[in-house]
């Protein structure tokens, strides 16, 4: 059954690739007033203690590789610099890695707010869409945890807490499968 979804998800991702860009799902620009990323469970596989990194792929790992980047910004619209986004994620077979810090990691924004990781497209797994779980800390501030989705997985409408506006948009250029997605914080 894994097999099954995961060959369908990354047809689906696939498929949003070709087309260059996707649909704009994802809170891809920060208007003054925005309204803050919508928070979601942190689940139950969160580990503290990774590592800071911007590379989670490791050598052998299978799945297809792709470079996450967005922004962090306040309901201002000001970048936030040096927020701490924490990743964690099931790999390309839907499975977490509970006793190491395989594809989990951490990085800080710049002073523009920007972040990016590379990272694979994680598959699906019983009851669950394709996501990848974030924990947003900004300086001095709060923490948003919540998670983030794949456009046109056909799981997207049987998760119970998929939120659309969580959708992170993908494009794909020289090859490279690129996703995108701008967190707005209180």
């Amino acid at each position: 059954m894994r097999d099954r979804v995961s060959r369908h998800l990354f047809a689906a991702v696939a498929a949003v690739a070709a087309s260059t860009v996707a649909p704009a799902l994802a809170q891809n620009s920060c208007q003054p007033g925005a309204q803050p990323t919508p928070r979601q469970t942190e689940g139950p596989f969160y580990k503290s203690g990774a590592p800071q990194r911007a590379d989670l792929v490791e050598p052998g790992m299978s799945g297809q590789a792709i470079e996450m980047s967005g922004a962090v910004f306040t309901r201002a619209c000001r970048p936030v610099a040096d927020a701490r986004i924490d990743v964690w994620q099931a790999d390309a077979k839907g499975e977490y890695d509970n006793r190491g810090y395989r594809l989990r990691g951490y990085v800080l924004t710049d002073a523009q707010g920007r972040y990016r990781f590379r990272t694979v497209v994680p598959a699906s797994y019983e009851g669950r869409t394709s996501h990848i779980h974030v924990k947003v800390t900004s300086p001095g501030g709060g923490t948003l945890t919540t998670q983030l989705y794949f456009p046109d997985d056909p799981l997207n409408r049987s998760d119970r807490i998929f939120r659309r506006e969580l959708v992170v948009s993908i494009s794909k250029a020289n090859g490279a499968l690129t996703g995108r997605f701008d967190f707005v914080v209180e």
